[in-house]
This record gives C-alpha cells, sequence and structure tokens, in this order.
C-alpha cells in the first residue's frame, strides 16, 4: 500500500522540479525566489497531508458521563487527554439514566462512567490501546466495558492494565473478552 506521506513527499518534488523548470525557461528569475517558491509550495503540501489512521481516531471528541465527586472517572478522563483524545465531561448525580439511553442495558456491565466516541460506547477504565483499536478496525460491537472498577486499570492504581478483562459487548447484550490483562 502506497503510504500517503510518500505520496505527498513526491507531490512535493514533483512541485519543486516544475518551479525549477519554469525558472530555467525564465533567465530573469532570481534563484533566491525559486528556492523560496519552492519551500512555500513543498510547506503547503505537507500541511495539506492527511493526518494518519492512528491520530484521526484520536482526534475524535469523546464524551464522558460521570459522577461530579468521582476521583477515578476524573483521572481516567486525565489519562485518556494524556494519551492524546479530545475529552469532553458531563457530570451527573444519577448516571443510570445516561447508561440506558446510551444503549448500555446490562448492569453487569456497568462501571462508574460512560462514554461515548465515534459509534462506540466505552464503560469503565478501558485502556487508550483497546479504544484506538476500535477506533482503526471498526468491528461491528456497540462498545467496550471494563465492569466494575479493576483494580490496575487506567484511571485507578495503574496506568498500565493489570489483572482484568475488557470485553466487548453488541446491541443486542452478547459479550465477550476483547481484551486480557
Amino acid at each position: 500500500m502506497f503510504n500517503q506521506k510518500h505520496k505527498f513527499t513526491h507531490l512535493s518534488l514533483f512541485a519543486l522540479a516544475f518551479i525549477t523548470v519554469a525558472a530555467c525557461n525564465n533567465p530573469s528569475t532570481d534563484s533566491t525566489e525559486i528556492a523560496e517558491t519552492a519551500i512555500t509550495e513543498s510547506v503547503i503540501a505537507t500541511n495539506l497531508m492527511p493526518p494518519d489512521d492512528a491520530a484521526q481516531t484520536v482526534n475524535q471528541l469523546m464524551v464522558v458521563h460521570k459522577s461530579p465527586t468521582c476521583g477515578c472517572c476524573q483521572k481516567w478522563v486525565d489519562y485518556l487527554e494524556e494519551e492524546g483524545f479530545s475529552v469532553e465531561v458531563h457530570n451527573h448525580d444519577d448516571l443510570n439514566p445516561i447508561k440506558e439511553s446510551l444503549g448500555m442495558n446490562n448492569p453487569k456491565l456497568y462501571s462508574c462512567h460512560t462514554a461515548t466516541i465515534g459509534n462506540y460506547l466505552i464503560e469503565g477504565h478501558v485502556p487508550a490501546s483497546d479504544i484506538k483499536k476500535i477506533l482503526s478496525e471498526k468491528p461491528d460491537i456497540a462498545g467496550l466495558t471494563a465492569p466494575g472498577m479493576p483494580m490496575m486499570s487506567p484511571g485507578m492504581n495503574s496506568r498500565t492494565p493489570k489483572d482484568y478483562a475488557v470485553l466487548s459487548f453488541t446491541d443486542n447484550g452478547e459479550s465477550e473478552i476483547y481484551s486480557q490483562y
């Protein structure tokens, strides 16, 4: 597969070659002007480069619903922002109606906070790597959950997930292990 960055690099080189040939055909053109034009064209081409898939997934807005007094929820939000996610937080006194309205209907899968990103629901202390993976791969699931409050999860006692499972779940309530830590 041809990398987009290489495509734009080739376009930049083509623009530079075109400018050089045009300048050679016009003897009154200053070589400094040629160089400045080439640099400008290269910068324009570079800035037009689309971000790679990983950057695109992180640039999506994640909306987190949590209790205003939940410290581990805020730590998870801080962790996600450190991982490059854009996060919008909504505090609620009662999260159950929010969870249900978003499609989280199985209380066995509940955790202390609920989030949405893209077309997915993220319940609890799900690691950023799993979120990035579903955004990149786009599996046919409703979302991911880390039921309860796993002690060694991001936002709890460890940035590195340990000793728990992240489950995927579907709209009809089926769940299975997505990642095991």
